[in-house]
């Protein structure tokens, strides 16, 4: 209940009540509601714009937020290339390089097994862009292991290749004679006529027929394991060991140019045509050995012969004539 009010009236010296006027009662209500209205409008104002108005260090971290979106977006792209760059290098890898070093491929789920076992991105889960970091950072770790597993692939084949120059170099793929300094090859591997017992035996190596003093050369990389007549038939006759199990031999020679123990390369000159030993007349008599076994040297003249000059070696070595030794 609202308190009376009294004014004092000095004609009548006594209080008298004051009595509110029906027009400025309504005045003021109306103006309490106006100002009522007027602070509730502010009110929601300052509600609004405080709740979508940005600080300062709030536009810095949305900035920084749409740099990191925008960042991970430029490292995917850079992972699809990697990938791209990533995959043709594993197809040459599988269908060239290890087929031509003799390795076997590697199977595609190696090249691309993920990560088992527990969850590696645990830590990066429960933000806002969870799913976007987890997902670049799975791309990221698949292609580190695709990058080891080819680079160990690389390195194998390194490998095989050093030993694959080193046979190339090691096998006997010339001939020991330079055809200018033949006067002709005079006979070939197999069943010759043995020119003192006239009978029919097996030969086993080549005869070059050339002047006494005739240069020969080591047809490939190797270590002299023998430069003496020792040995029964060959007189004069040099050995050459070039790993890989192959061998060669050079007998009937005129003199050494090496001795036994040393290195030599292919092409280096070794000694020189004579007639020693079991010998009809001045010429080289050359053979070769893979794993102790005797094969036909004719397979082995591809490093210094033209296919011509090869077509006529063959065709002169395949007729049965009569040996030299």
């Amino acid at each position: 209940m609202s308190k009376v009010k009294y004014y004092y009236d000095s004609e009548t010296l006594s209080y008298r009540k004051i009595e509110a006027k029906k027009g400025r009662k309504m005045s003021f209500i109306l103006l309490f509601l106006l100002a009522s209205a007027f602070f509730a409008g502010i009110f929601i104002i300052g509600v609004y714009y405080s709740a979508n108005l940005e600080t300062p260090k709030e536009k810095s971290l949305k900035r920084e937020l749409a740099n990191m979106e925008f960042q991970y977006e430029i490292l995917n792209r850079k992972m699809d290339e990697a990938e791209a760059v990533l995959t043709d290098l594993a197809d040459r890898d599988n269908n060239l390089y290890r087929i031509y070093f003799e390795a076997n491929p590697i199977p595609d789920e190696q090249r691309k097994a993920g990560f088992g076992g527990i969850n590696r991105y645990k830590d990066l889960e429960g933000y806002d862009n969870s799913k976007l970091v987890i997902n670049s950072s799975k791309r990221l770790d698949i292609l580190t292991k695709q990058i080891v597993v080819q680079s160990r692939s690389l390195d194998e084949i390194a490998l095989l290749a050093e030993e694959k120059e080193k046979l190339l170099e090691a096998i006997p793929a010339i001939q020991p004679v330079n055809n200018e300094d033949l006067t002709r090859m005079a006979s070939g591997f197999g069943f010759r006529t043995d020119p003192f017992t006239k009978a029919r035996k097996k030969h086993w190596g080549m005869d070059f027929t050339a002047p006494r003093g005739t240069p020969i050369y080591a047809s490939g990389n190797g270590v002299v394991t023998r430069a003496d007549n020792t040995a029964s038939g060959y007189g004069n006759h040099i050995r050459i060991d070039h790993g890989f199990g192959y061998e060669s031999l050079y007998a009937h020679l005129y003199k050494y140019n090496v001795k036994k123990g040393q290195r030599v390369k292919r092409g280096d000159l070794i000694g020189f045509v004579g007639s020693t030993g079991r010998s009809e007349a001045p010429h080289l008599h050359y053979e070769i050995f893979k794993d102790k076994e005797r094969i036909n040297p004719i397979n082995f003249y591809y490093g210094n012969l033209t296919a011509e000059e090869f077509s006529e070696l063959l065709k002169v070595s395949q007729q049965e004539n009569q040996s030299l030794d």
